[in-house]
């Protein structure tokens, strides 16, 4: 009998696929930076932020044997999530070392890894997750709806986000966007609660039979505020969206009106969704990509809400070509009857660079049906990766 000496790794016994006769493993990783400018100039939501030029990190994950994966992250600056540029590319140089060797197709087992690598930064893992899935649709000739649960129905809904301006203006948006064949509205208040009672009411009557809006604050009220939002509000056929700050406050605002009520911010895990769900705290639910940690991590969100009849908002961040190709396949292999909407970020910024990504047609898009997520990235656009770890 032949004995092998034990080795130990991050979970004790060493489990590294160079023991093993495995199909593919990751040779290396590399990210590269793109700037995403806006088409309208900025974006502006509660609390006075705003922002002009999105600084987005994309993720390449290749393959001993030459195949390639791409992921994308763009978090939304870092006074709105605990994710910042920056620290995702931080974040894959101190974590790539961990995966080199792996088999990116094993996506349960490459995300156990990352977790025990790196605790809690789940932005960080999104993009090389992201890449993972792509690489498996390739491998398996499937795009990426399919391997997340099949192809419901022929296009997905896609809202707009108005950026937060006077009454006036964002009511005047309203015309233009439905033009384009939107029908779901999504306005960006949380500021003076006044205005935004006016915001909310100047835009409502701008809406036609089949138009859906949603106030979303962005927890940019206090209590008592959104409170007094909500009632001024009661005749309106308005969704409120993540008024407050803490989970706590937006369940007291939530109790205090019939609204159609939204979580987005809070909802950053799975074991907080179910919270949330024994709470009755929501109707629906906003559900990002890189918020959760990836496509493995919102599957699996996104499989309970179908199982306990919740609606959801599937999108990111941000991001450009690639995050829109991963909501439309995301969305895609979701039922109908539980996508309230998505959206499609590429339609929002100046540069694009990957051929292939979802367009939007009429207020739709639709994914791919090329394998993996059907994107193939402009490589004089991306340039020089920033880092690679190997």
């Amino acid at each position: 009998m032949l004995w092998l000496p034990m080795r130990w790794s991050l979970g004790g016994v060493d489990s590294s696929p160079r023991a093993h006769n495995t199909k593919m493993r990751i040779a290396s990783i590399r990210a590269y930076r793109v700037d995403l400018p806006l088409h309208e100039g900025k974006y502006n939501w509660s609390g006075g932020k705003s922002v002009s030029v999105f600084d987005s990190t994309i993720v390449e994950v290749i393959t001993e044997c030459g195949r390639t994966g791409w992921g994308e992250v763009c978090p939304l600056g870092p006074f709105y999530l605990p994710a910042y540029a920056e620290g995702v590319r931080a974040g894959i140089r101190e974590l790539g070392p961990h995966l080199i060797g792996f088999d990116p197709t094993e996506i349960g087992l490459l995300n156990r890894r990352m977790d025990a690598a790196l605790q809690g930064h789940p932005y960080v893992k999104s993009g090389i997750d992201m890449a993972c899935w792509d690489l498996l649709g390739k491998v398996s000739g499937l795009p990426v709806c399919t391997l997340l649960g099949g192809r419901f129905g022929e296009s997905v809904t896609l809202y707009r986000a108005i950026s937060q301006e006077s009454p006036e203006a964002m009511a005047t948006k309203v015309a233009d966007y439905r033009r384009q064949g939107y029908r779901r509205f999504q306005l960006k208040v949380g500021g003076d609660p006044d205005v935004d009672v006016q915001r909310v009411k100047e835009v409502a009557a701008m809406l036609q039979p089949g138009d859906r809006l949603v106030a979303d604050a962005n927890t940019g009220w206090v209590q008592h505020d959104a409170v007094r939002v909500v009632r001024a509000l009661r005749d309106v056929d308005v969704a409120i969206e993540q008024p407050c700050r803490t989970y706590e406050e937006c369940l007291a605002v939530r109790r205090a009106t019939d609204h159609v009520f939204v979580l987005d911010e809070n909802i950053d895990s799975l074991d907080m969704f179910i919270r949330a769900k024994q709470d009755l705290a929501m109707d629906l639910v906003n559900l990002k990509i890189s918020k959760l940690g990836g496509l493995t991590k919102i599957k699996q969100v996104r499989d309970l809400c179908v199982s306990l009849g919740i609606g959801m908002t599937l999108e990111d961040s941000w991001g450009g070509d690639i995050v829109t190709a991963a909501i439309a396949h995301l969305a895609h292999s979701t039922p109908e009857e539980f996508r309230f909407t998505s959206t499609d970020f590429n339609s929002y910024v100046t540069v694009s660079f990957a051929d292939g990504a979802p367009q939007r047609v009429n207020g739709t898009m639709a994914a791919s049906t090329a394998p993996g997520l059907g994107i193939e990235p402009k490589r004089d656009v991306l340039g020089a990766p920033v880092l690679e770890v190997c």
